[in-house]
């Protein structure tokens, strides 16, 4: 019967259960693949940055990693699916050495977790190796495995191995974690003294320098590198391969003595799915042993050369980090109370064996993987002992400092070189135009105090709310040529995407999060479609071109614009606008903040007469490269800042950002350095408001009238209190 549960003799129909399992191998095959590309990903990076202890960008422990490799090991857990032929049981021999090879690979990776991430996950790899392990002794006892036992059983004892190493490394990082991130704040203070003492350098050429003091700092302390270049890890790349070979020899075996072995007749449950997955995860397996196994050549050939004439000294002592924390365990007390002393005696005692054991072993795995790195250490003269003072290093690795340096000594050029190919011209062209006397005459002048609030209160600006409306103005002023607007919006592009950065990593006011969340909306529309609020500038300039409204009556008409979408967002809800007038003004909805701006700027435009279009277009675009030029001094702070302000786990990376923000923006703090007033104190501020109020502040026609308008108001004022002004 179609679709019935039983035949017609009453008994079970199993006919069909079998039909999906080659579906399911190409499933297997797939996954297997998946992760020989991300291993392939991860050896490819390697090699292109000359990582040669090859960190895991691609193929990292993680819960998506292990349900992969999960559905890649089907072969190895699956108890009763028939395997007959050659090619079926060679798949379970691959499916075996898949596993070691993966958990070779993953090694690095155990360096970004978090202690609560890192234990649950070697917990769930654990039980997973556990799990193959013990299918795989169950079908050789039920025959389901009935040839390549010598194979089998040594692969099993590897990832016994390989998972004592995920263990040992587990139970150390946390440890050498601390120690790492206590040597980088001593070396980060010693770093800040020297740079202190260089302040007076052109940043040209005291950054390059700093940089890359932190970015070695940074990375001889990257967890991946520090666990990378320790003997656990080195000596897995040798079982890695011992794993591969293993694998090839069952293979050749196979082919060459055909005799020794007794294969079935018949199909497997995977029928011709079976050949695709060990074609898939031989291929894995070669390709992921290409990292692992480097790692132990570049630590046997680095560290002790055979034509080495220098003296090498050997070091088998298992270090205090390896065991630290086990030490620490073992003698804290149980943190559950039994109220039989005797019982809580004995309970202790066992503790302290067990630990006490687990002790013993560590230090016998981490002697064991000095033993097959050959950890002998070669001491060679660097010439570059400057930096050589901030290599960090843990203790056993002091053979290595010179080698370190000198392998990442030219790193930080390298990656100014690659941030200088992408600088940006058209913004690097635009600061040039400002000029050393009127540096900070835009940011004082963009908005006047003579200009009437068109509510209670006025919001706070950010760097890049101001430049966006001054752009909509100049693109809506007639009788400019095209390309001059077209190298200004270019320009102002560029430095909004720095002026974002700045923003969003330096300015934690939640207050300001909106107005830049108005700034970038109201851009996109002016970029891309030259419109502000729906507004169509070009069709404001031509009609002004066409023998229309002078330059002033632009300006004129783009304030009342920015005043009627004001009132109109007032008159459409008049409760909700007064509630919304009431909160602080930095909370106003997106369009009153654009519109606000555009009112303001424009009547502090209208306060000076303009004679031309072309001299009202050069004013507005010096005003706008003054505020640019005013936001980027914070550039050179971004930068230091993230040298500090990272966690050890993405330091690297941090740094890494920095020195190529820095090859991206050298010209620009080159121009900036050149024009800075030595005696300001405008490089200490952050905000714009900051900046407009010491603009104002050292303007001397401002001082004297801010003065007499304060006596005046002394006089004129009504007080309950009488002041006497004694001369």
């Amino acid at each position: 019967m179609l679709h019935s549960g039983c035949t017609a003799e009453g008994s079970l129909n199993n006919s069909k259960f079998n039909d999906p399992m080659p579906w399911i191998g190409i499933y297997v095959a797939a996954a297997s693949l998946i992760c020989a590309v991300a291993m392939a990903m991860d050896a490819l990076h390697g090699f292109r940055y000359k990582k040669f202890w090859f960190p895991c960008k691609f193929f990292t422990l993680n819960a998506t990693t292990l349900t992969v490799i999960a559905i890649a090991i089907k072969f190895s857990v699956d108890l009763n699916a028939a395997m007959p032929r050659r090619q079926d049981q060679l798949a379970k021999v691959s499916s075996s050495a898949f596993i070691c090879m993966v958990m070779g690979n993953l090694l690095p990776s155990l360096g970004i977790m978090e202690d609560t991430e890192l234990m649950m996950n070697i917990i769930a790899l654990g039980i997973l190796v556990i799990t193959a392990i013990t299918n795989i002794c169950i079908q050789m006892g039920t025959g389901v495995i009935f040839e390549f036992w010598i194979e089998h059983a040594v692969i099993m004892l590897l990832m016994l191995i390989l998972l004592a190493i995920l263990c040992s490394l587990s139970i150390a990082i946390p440890t050498k974690k601390y120690y790492l991130d206590i040597t980088y704040e001593k070396k980060a203070k010693k770093a800040k003294k020297v740079c202190f003492t260089r302040r007076n350098l052109s940043i040209s050429e005291r950054l390059p320098q700093d940089l890359a003091k932190y970015w070695m700092m940074a990375y001889t302390s990257s967890p991946q590198f520090v666990i990378g270049r320790s003997a656990p890890c080195s000596a897995s790349g040798a079982f890695c391969l011992f794993n591969m070979l293993i694998l090839v020899e069952s293979l050749l075996r196979t082919r060459l003595m055909p005799w020794s072995f007794r294969f079935c007749n018949g199909d497997s449950d995977y029928k011709w799915s079976t050949t695709l997955v060990l074609i898939s995860q031989t291929v894995a397996v070669a390709v992921g042993t290409i990292s692992p196994a480097f790692r132990w050549f570049m630590t046997i050939n680095f560290r002790c050369p055979k034509k080495a004439e220098k003296a090498c000294v050997s070091e088998f002592v298992v270090e205090r980090y390896w065991i630290k924390r086990l030490v620490m365990w073992q003698v804290q007390p149980l943190n559950f109370r039994i109220c039989n002393r005797r019982l809580r005696k004995q309970l202790h005692g066992a503790k302290f064996q067990m630990f006490g054991l687990c002790i013993r072993g560590q230090k016998a795995l981490v002697f064991s993987c000095k033993m097959i790195s050959d950890s002998e250490i070669e001491f060679r003269h660097n010439d570059n002992m400057d930096l050589s003072h901030y290599v960090i290093y843990l203790d056993g690795e002091e053979g290595l400092v010179d080698l370190m340096t000198e392998n990442n000594s030219d790193a930080t050029a390298h990656w100014i070189r690659m941030g200088e190919k992408q600088q940006p011209r058209n913004l690097i062209k635009l600061l040039e135009q400002s000029k050393c006397s009127s540096l900070f005459k835009g940011v004082q002048e963009f908005d006047s105090d003579k200009v009437p609030s068109l509510g209670c209160g006025e919001p706070p600006n950010c760097w890049a709310l101001p430049i966006v409306t001054l752009t909509s103005i100049a693109i809506a002023i007639p009788n400019i040529d095209q390309e001059q607007i077209e190298q200004l919006v270019c320009g102002v592009d560029e430095g909004l995407k720095y002026v974002c950065k700045i923003e969003n990593y330096m300015d934690n006011k939640t207050e300001l999060k909106h107005v830049r969340k108005t700034a970038e909306i109201v851009w996109a529309e002016v970029e891309l479609y030259n419109k502000w609020l729906d507004v169509d500038l070009c069709k404001l300039a031509n009609q002004g071109g066409t023998g229309g409204e002078t330059e002033t009556e632009v300006i004129k008409l783009l304030a009342d614009i920015g005043k009627g979408k004001f009132m109109e967002f007032a008159d459409k809800g008049m409760m909700f606008m007064n509630e919304c007038l009431k909160e602080v003004p930095s909370r106003w909805p997106m369009k009153v903040l654009a519109a606000n701006s555009m009112y303001r700027i424009c009547e502090t435009l209208l306060l000076e007469k303009h004679e031309t279009s072309e001299r009202l277009f050069e004013k507005i675009s010096l005003t706008i490269c003054n505020i640019l030029t005013a936001a980027l001094t914070n550039l050179q702070h971004v930068i230091i800042s993230k040298c500090h302000q990272s966690p050890i786990e993405e330091r690297e990376k941090s740094i890494r950002s920095a020195v190529l923000l820095f090859g991206k923006t050298k010209r620009i703090l080159e121009v900036i350095d050149g024009k800075r007033l030595q005696d300001s104190d405008h490089g200490k501020l952050i905000h714009i408001d900051d900046w407009h109020l010491v603009s104002k502040q050292m303007d001397p026609l401002y001082s004297m009238s801010s003065s007499s308008t304060d006596q005046d108001t002394a006089v004129s004022s009504p007080s309950d209190h009488m002041y006497i002004l004694v001369e």
